[in-house]
């Protein structure tokens, strides 16, 4: 049937067709049931507005959530949700600190501007930083020493031919001074920065030169490819 077409109001409740005639059921309709018939519309869909309140204080770009499930929702899926403007409900099928660590993915996938980067010290191994790239699906750490200070990156281009994973961060990284950018730095700065200088990623440091946050050329790659982004 069509919605044109239906007779039966969607909210109506309807006969359940047994012995007891005070017995119903409400409408069920599954995809196959409805049919949108094609017609003209003035509708610009570049204007529509998608948006959807799923809570008091949480409001979807999209009105799309996928469900809690062990065999649907976990960190990628959730990304992908929250590209697209919708949300991902992590299941509860996991331990407590597996859910914690599902959820950081998911924060430091995308953000603009990474506030709280992850960081490696000198003294890790490659194997080491090779794990963490992994755990957090990234391409490079900046090095911090034990204050906080900007010591260093180490990305996949510094690993790449290395075979002892053993060794230590200190001996491959790229040492400081790098380029880096001030807080507070707009987006069309940074942009440039990264363009003038042929590199992906760009450490954020306070007046002190302790790392405070991290922009990544991806960082503008999906905010383009993904405007409905929430993350």
């Amino acid at each position: 049937m069509s919605i044109a077409e239906s007779s039966v109001p969607i909210s109506v409740p309807v006969p359940t067709g047994g012995d007891d005639p005070t017995k119903v059921a409400m409408l069920g309709l599954t995809f196959d049931d409805v049919l949108l018939l094609p017609a003209a519309s003035d509708i610009i869909p570049a204007t529509a507005d998608t948006s959807s309140q799923l809570t008091r204080n949480i409001r979807l770009r999209v009105p799309l959530v996928s469900s809690a499930m062990d065999t649907v929702t976990e960190s990628r899926m959730a990304i992908a949700m929250a590209r697209a403007g919708g949300m991902g409900v992590l299941h509860r099928n996991l331990p407590l600190s597996e859910q914690a660590a599902q959820v950081e993915t998911v924060k430091r996938s995308e953000a603009g501007m990474v506030t709280d980067p992850v960081t490696c010290s000198p003294s890790n191994t490659l194997a080491e930083v090779d794990a963490m790239c992994a755990r957090f699906r990234i391409s490079g750490l900046p090095v911090v020493d034990t204050s906080g200070q900007l010591v260093g990156i180490i990305t996949n281009r510094d690993m790449r031919f290395e075979v002892d994973q053993d060794k230590a961060v200190a001996e491959v990284m790229t040492k400081a001074p790098l380029i880096t950018a001030q807080e507070g730095v707009s987006a069309e700065a940074a942009l440039g920065l990264l363009r003038r200088h042929k590199i992906e990623k760009l450490p954020i440091v306070d007046g002190h030169g302790k790392l405070t946050g991290l922009i990544t050329v991806k960082d503008f790659v999906k905010t383009e490819q993904f405007p409905l982004s929430l993350v």
